[in-house]
């Protein structure tokens, strides 16, 4: 699904829902609280977007990634390692969106700098982007509605919750990557040449925002408020330093109409009674059977619809903080058998056919199938002896 047609499914969405409050199925109140709840969560995903986007045309993670080719001294496999640091700091702090869409054509460049494979890097992030986007609120979209649901104070809350799943899941997709990728990992580069910075000015001052941002989006404050702040400065020396670089395109508009469209339809579609059926396929338990229970329907209905979905249609029905953690278990680390499972797979392909990588949706299915079952599995035992 490309950016035009995730903006008229999200217009559909749109008509659908202000269907059913003109219609009285979902009432206006409803719908209002719904605006309220998602406006800050919206907020934020457009602010770090267009942060994360300035970021990577001063050079930043090109930079960045050309620094780990460097440290690496010419060993694939550290390499590799070292893009793996950096794909959990971009998902964790960037949300998975950065690392999938920004940090992906940066790593197939230094791949190819260096004369290696670069299907084994660009794997490795969109793996990444999914099974590390537990960490943080502002990981993952469903982190921030889960979030809002559970009333949680902070991050470090929200990390208490899921920081054990979460470096399960990171570890075990790591470990998988490694094992299904290892002779492409074998043997040694020679260090390519630097890319070139057309403006150190910019290249410095994105870099400090960036380094600036990371410990406030963690700080409790309201995530939307320092992202905010940051695209604003940043923004501003780009209006004075490279004004062409200011564009409407870097608001991810098409996703805000679908987001905004799927809350709309999901809460009309609730507010018919949905609730109930969806109890009867996650269960109401909070046992190890009942919360693996949980993060398969989450799994299953991401790779089935999207991971985004599936999450909005089965929040009211998960109910207790470990059951939302398990639905989070599911569809964060779930979504990577289906193309169509995670928006952030779709853009990651995107991104990559513009490069000219061409992606065999075969072996990305074969490598979700190795990885997906296994680390929701052992990610949810964690809740389960909370």
């Amino acid at each position: 699904m490309d950016a035009v047609k995730l903006a008229l499914v999200g217009a559909g969405l749109l008509l659908l829902g202000g269907a059913a409050v003109i219609t009285g199925v979902l009432p206006a109140a409803d719908a209002l609280a719904i605006a309220d709840r998602v406006w800050p969560i919206l907020a934020f995903v457009v602010a770090v977007t267009i942060v994360a986007e300035l970021a990577a045309a001063a050079g930043v993670f090109d930079v960045a990634a050309f620094a780990l080719a460097r440290w690496a001294r010419g060993r694939t496999w550290v390499l590799w390692a070292l893009v793996v640091v950096l794909a959990i700091l971009a998902t964790a702090f960037l949300s998975l969106d950065t690392t999938a869409v920004l940090l992906t054509p940066v790593v197939v460049a230094v791949a190819r700098a260096h004369r290696l494979d670069p299907l084994p890097f660009a794997f490795t992030t969109v793996v990444l982007a999914n099974t590390a986007s537990l960490v943080l609120p502002v990981s993952n979209l469903t982190n921030l509605l889960a979030v809002e649901r559970l009333g949680i104070a902070g991050p470090l809350e929200f990390l208490a919750l899921t920081g054990p799943s979460a470096f399960v899941a990171i570890a075990v997709s790591v470990l998988i990557l490694l094992l299904a990728q290892r002779r492409s990992l074998r043997g040694r580069y020679l260090l390519a040449t630097p890319p070139h910075v057309e403006d150190r000015v910019l290249l410095i001052t994105a870099a400090v925002v960036v380094i600036a941002l990371l410990p406030l989006l963690v700080s409790g404050m309201p995530p939307w408020i320092p992202a905010t702040a940051a695209a604003i400065a940043l923004s501003i020396v780009f209006a004075v330093r490279s004004r062409r670089t200011l564009r409407l395109g870097l608001v991810p508009w098409q996703l805000l109409v679908f987001a905004s469209g799927l809350f709309l339809a999901v809460g009309a579609i609730e507010a018919l009674g949905s609730q109930r059926v969806l109890e009867a396929i996650v269960g109401t338990g909070t046992s190890p059977s009942d919360l693996l229970q949980v993060a398969a329907a989450g799994l299953f209905g991401a790779n089935a619809i999207n991971n985004l979905p599936a999450y909005l249609a089965l929040e009211a029905a998960a109910g207790a903080p470990e059951r939302l953690a398990a639905l989070l278990v599911g569809v964060n680390a779930g979504p990577l058998i289906a193309p169509w499972a995670s928006l952030a797979t779709l853009l990651w392909h995107q991104r990559l056919h513009a490069v000219g990588v061409d992606v065999p949706w075969r072996r990305y299915v074969l490598l979700g199938l190795a990885i997906a079952p296994v680390t929701v599995l052992l990610a949810t035992l964690p809740l389960a002896v909370r």
